[in-house]
């Protein structure tokens, strides 16, 4: 049976997270039930990844098998008259049947928002962490840096996941400010749960003196969650980009 990489957008403030849940609306869910409506079947869709509930993509990806006859460029057209308005696709292609959206990734990329104006702006609630205080962006970067390498993250994971291996290798990071929008940028083979909030909570505690740039290397070095800053808040965080 042909497969399918589609590739979409979506507003995560509505839904649980990606993965299909009991008594919970997840972005999986409403893409499942878009295809069944016009294809009169419900297939399995595959994630490249699993988004918590209020974080959004500008880019994710999901696999599907199909024997439809339908051009890949209708397979979007279709689903986008189905999708509701937080969620568009905007890319399909035909792909290898040994093609996994999960395991065929090389690296992804998020983005976390910080809003640091002065007034709170209603545009940037739902996309945003707003911070009180100005941010020094060039601190944050250099202190983003610290985290590119292949370490063991475990200090950098919330209580709860099953994962073993927690080592990931971080190739990019950093900082720049937009305006009162400040982003921070990170890309990795993978990341553990949480772990890009957290590490956001860390760059936020090191904006406010309680953490020190030159600890960073060492609170990686423990492993130790107590020493990393809180988890961010979910709604300034963006899946980016997911490279195959």
């Amino acid at each position: 049976m042909p497969k399918y990489l589609m590739k979409i957008k979506y507003d995560g403030t509505a839904y649980h997270g990606w993965q299909v849940q009991k008594n919970a609306v997840t972005v999986q869910q409403t893409v499942q039930d878009a295809f069944e409506s016009f294809l009169q079947k419900r297939p399995n869709i595959t994630g490249c990844s699993r988004t918590d509930s209020g974080v959004h993509a500008k880019e994710f990806c999901f696999h599907f098998e199909s024997n439809a006859n339908i051009t890949e460029q209708g397979f979007v057209k279709a689903i986008n008259t189905k999708l509701p308005n937080d969620i568009a696709a905007y890319s399909c292609e035909k792909v290898n049947d040994d093609f996994h959206a999960r395991y065929s990734v090389k690296s992804k990329r998020y983005e976390y928002y910080f809003y640091d104006g002065e007034q709170r702006n209603p545009f940037y609630s739902k996309y945003s962490w707003h911070i009180n205080n100005k941010l020094d962006e060039n601190l944050l970067n250099k202190a983003a840096k610290e985290f590119i390498g292949k370490y063991d993250f475990c200090g950098f994971c919330s209580v709860g996941s099953s994962v073993e291996d927690t080592t990931r290798n971080v190739f990019d990071a950093g900082v720049e400010r937009q305006g009162d929008i400040v982003k921070f940028y990170i890309e990795a083979d993978g990341f553990l749960y949480n772990m890009v909030r957290i590490i956001a909570g860390t760059l936020y505690f090191v904006a406010i003196g309680k953490i020190d740039i030159n600890d960073i290397k060492n609170i990686i070095l423990s492993k130790d969650r107590n020493k990393a800053g809180i988890t961010a808040p979910p709604q300034g965080l963006f899946l980016s980009k997911v490279n195959y």
